[in-house]
């Protein structure tokens, strides 16, 4: 028996109170919840009803020969639907709002809900993946998908939600990083160069990136294309090991060459 909730650990519990599990069952995890089941179902079989001389595990081996086979096809738990990208670049799947890149504004596109995440495609390309939403009118954004057009409008990087919520995340470092980049290009250029080392994220570990970051403060740099150069030549260059049982390459003979001159 798996259970499958709505997601999270609020999903899990709405789930067992709907089910009547009394007293409800603490997990951290739907892993730790179905162990316990399985454990408390097993235990089960050694149970006895009032007026049957058998265990319920014995019962249940007698009805195993009347049980339909198991489909060949495992069940999908996942659901399909269409939504629209709306202004604020977010499609709106199950009274939820998730986040799209924002060239996808006013397209349609397809949802795939899972049990505890929902990824959206456009023309079969997945162009987003989010944790899923539960309740209702809960917001999921992504702020790499907002990039593009706030280096385009930079005025708007400071109000902007998942910016404001990215940057309680941010280390220091990045706070810096913007001050210095404000201070040697304005505040609105500063602001788009800035958008640059933030793309860096899409393309390198976040612990690389915040290490180049942190060597630019050191050292002075104040552009994005300083912060790329030391992320590129900082980082630990991954070495490739030789084939095994690959013969060596024969040492040159560079000798004849003196023929050619005429050189004895």
């Amino acid at each position: 028996m798996t259970v499958h909730s709505k997601g999270g650990v609020e999903g899990m519990v709405g789930y067992v109170r709907r089910n009547y599990m009394v007293p409800i069952p603490q997990a951290e995890s739907f892993e730790e919840l179905n162990q316990k089941l399985l454990k408390d179902c097993l235990s089960y079989g050694r149970h006895r009803l009032e007026g049957r001389n058998e265990t319920v595990g014995e019962l249940f081996e007698k009805e195993k020969a009347h049980l339909v086979s198991v489909p060949e096809v495992a069940f999908s738990n996942i659901q399909t639907t269409d939504a629209r990208v709306n202004p604020y670049s977010t499609a709106l799947v199950d009274k939820n709002h998730y986040s799209v890149p924002t060239r996808y504004v006013g397209l349609r596109v397809q949802a795939v809900m899972k049990v505890s995440e929902i990824e959206i495609y456009s023309d079969r390309k997945r162009i987003a993946t989010h944790k899923r939403a539960f309740a209702n009118n809960n917001w999921q954004l992504d702020p790499d998908h907002y990039l593009e057009l706030l280096q385009q409008r930079p005025q708007a990087f400071d109000s902007a939600r998942p910016i404001r919520q990215w940057r309680q995340r941010w280390p220091a470092s990045m706070e810096h990083l913007l001050a210095k980049f404000q201070e040697t290009h304005g505040p609105t250029d500063g602001i788009k160069d800035f958008v640059s080392v933030l793309m860096l994220l899409r393309d390198h570990e976040a612990d690389q990136v915040y290490a180049a970051v942190d060597l630019a403060l050191e050292n002075g740099v104040g552009s994005s294309s300083g912060v790329k150069h030391l992320l590129l030549h900082s980082s630990p260059k991954e070495t490739i090991p030789p084939l095994p049982n690959w013969p060596a390459t024969a040492p040159a003979n560079v000798s004849v060459y003196g023929q050619l001159g005429g050189v004895q």
